[in-house]
């Protein structure tokens, strides 16, 4: 599985008491959200953007739920493959987990919630994925310093 997440200078968002304006920025500090998100040209609200909600409404405020793709599609009023796609970003950063939900006698359905039910937690899936790209970048730069040196030699 591909792990995408920006990582961009940022300052905690500590100072920040809204829970909207805070997670806005921060779905777009880690990629989730395009920059420049907020400042939509069609001059729709952002946090009624169905990314937005799915995360914030859906998944963070209400994680005590686990949700079908049927329910997200209908709770955000939009297709199955537009809840697909933002559901597919937030599992490529390791924040989602499923689990099989039982909707008739012996038919299952995979449903979707915040891993472990707590975003902080499910953060540090985040940063142990970070922690092994970033192990993997330092063997590749110090491989390609020593091709370097080698070629020097010659």
């Amino acid at each position: 599985m591909s792990f995408d997440l920006s990582v961009v200078t940022n300052t905690p968002l500590s100072g920040i008491n809204d829970l909207d304006e805070a997670c806005m920025i921060f779905l777009i500090n880690i990629g989730y959200l395009p920059k420049g998100y907020e400042l939509r040209s069609n001059g729709e609200n952002a946090r009624d953007s169905i990314p937005f909600r799915l995360f914030v409404d859906c998944l963070l405020k209400r994680r005590d739920k686990v949700w079908l793709i049927e329910e997200l599609a209908a709770e955000l009023e939009t297709s199955k493959p537009t809840v697909y796609r933002h559901i597919n970003k937030l599992k490529s950063m390791d924040l989602l987990d499923f689990t099989q939900v039982e909707v008739s006698d012996n038919t299952f359905k995979k449903g979707y919630r915040l891993r472990y039910d707590n975003l902080a937690k499910a953060w540090n899936f985040v940063e142990a994925h970070v922690g092994v790209a970033m192990e993997n970048y330092r063997k590749t730069v110090d491989h390609i310093q020593k091709l370097v040196e080698a070629e020097r030699r010659k």
